[in-house]
């Protein structure tokens, strides 16, 4: 496979970042859930989110794709027919896991060598804990779960990933039974619960919380069109370029949306660019002088290869913690980010929950290996316009897992590839 080298270049004009990822799994979950016919307007489509409609799929729901939405019609759920390849998606793994549980039916799900490394164990061990047979490689797919749910608590570790959270969450009401989810351990991600449980009152269930314990009556989902909003995490991409290099403006945006990765522009206010909000559109600037920072992204993990590229050559010293975490991703991101950085010359030492960097005037470029994570592989994107020398890597185009169109995007704005 070739590689694909950033120049450097610019970062100076208006993007429109793609729709979220998150909402568009839940969004078609939901839909498919609801027992009837749901237009889901502005969805992602990605490798992912294909994912997650082939494994409603395979449970008996019609998913038609259009060019700017997707219909989701469904009679009634049923065991699937055959194995859920999840591909490289580790969201469609957990969410729909928590899905399958209510099957009085042998259910499989696998997925690529990445997903196959990624931890299940703390999901399926509350599975069993509430009556489901859960079989797996050591706690890792491929994995099978015949349900159905029998207890009326589901116990879950959120220390691991929301993601579990949020796949049990949106079965508890279909479980025939009072449920609450009861959360031990340090929460991490809680705003993409939010976005969970905001939701699912959309779709017609409520649900309460109350110390760190969910609580559904039975309740069914009833189908309604729901838009899916600009992704923040996507969007950050495109910000940090400006406030690193130019001036960008991102569109489409919704600041009163519960996604978590909005916190990206109180980031970079505190180190020091100038952003600006007006309506759907928010614009970030370069001032000429970024600020080294301590920032916490327990709640806002997959911001963390970019946050770590845009603190790499500000001045003094900045921590980033809080998210052990960040080491199940897709990849080590801890780890891996180091790798990147240190390649391209940043002083970076990795942490338990994160890293410490010392900026650097310049980087200097090189070649880094992204191990396809579309995270990481943009965020060395990113770096090339604050590096002296280019930026190379594989050209796997693993950007399409979130971005589509990110390198077009990218282009569109200043920055030089080939």
């Amino acid at each position: 496979m070739t590689d694909i080298t950033f120049k450097g270049g610019k970062a100076e004009g208006k993007v429109s970042p793609p729709p979220s990822k998150s909402h568009t799994h839940r969004a078609i979950i939901l839909s498919a859930l609801s027992q009837g016919r749901c237009k889901v307007s502005s969805p992602l489509f990605s490798f992912d989110t294909r994912a997650t409609m082939d494994a409603v799929r395979s449970m008996g729901a019609t998913v038609t794709e259009y060019e700017y939405h997707v219909m989701v019609e469904c009679e009634k759920l049923h065991a699937p027919d055959r194995t859920i390849d999840v591909l490289n998606s580790g969201t469609t793994m957990r969410l729909m896991t928590g899905i399958s549980s209510l099957f009085d039916k042998d259910v499989t799900l696998t997925g690529d060598a990445s997903i196959q490394k990624r931890p299940m164990g703390p999901l399926l061990e509350s599975l069993s804990r509430a009556g489901v047979k859960c079989t797996s490689n050591d706690g890792k797919a491929p994995l099978t779960v015949h349900g159905p749910i029998t207890g009326s608590e589901l116990c879950i570790d959120g220390s691991v990933s929301s993601q579990f959270v949020s796949s049990l969450i949106m079965s508890s009401p279909l479980t025939g039974r009072p449920m609450d989810v009861r959360i031990t351990g340090n929460l991490v991600s809680k705003p993409y619960i939010d976005i969970t449980t905001t939701m699912m009152s959309r779709f017609g269930v409520t649900v309460t919380e109350k110390e760190n314990v969910y609580h559904a009556e039975p309740q069914a989902y009833r189908p309604v069109d729901y838009r899916v909003p600009a992704d923040f995490s996507s969007s950050a991409f495109p910000l940090v370029a400006g406030g690193i290099a130019g001036k960008v403006t991102v569109r489409g945006m919704d600041m009163s949306d519960p996604q978590g990765d909005r916190k990206i522009i109180d980031v970079l206010e505190k180190v020091g660019c100038r952003i600006e909000v007006h309506d759907d559109e928010i614009t970030c600037s370069n001032t000429g002088i970024l600020e080294g920072a301590e920032i916490d992204m327990g709640d806002i993990p997959d911001l963390f290869p970019i946050v770590a590229v845009l603190l790499s050559t500000a001045k003094g010293k900045s921590r980033l913690y809080g998210a052990p975490h960040l080491r199940f991703k897709e990849s080590d991101r801890i780890a891996l980010t180091e790798k990147m950085l240190r390649t391209l010359g940043a002083d970076i030492t990795g942490t338990d929950d994160g890293c410490i960097i010392n900026g650097v005037e310049r980087l200097h470029g090189g070649r880094i290996e992204h191990n396809g994570d579309h995270r990481m592989m943009m965020a060395a994107s990113v770096a090339s316009l604050v590096s002296d020398g280019p930026i190379s890597m594989e050209n796997d185009a693993c950007w399409n897992v979130s971005y589509p169109g990110f390198t077009d995007q990218m282009a569109s704005i200043g920055m030089v590839f080939e």
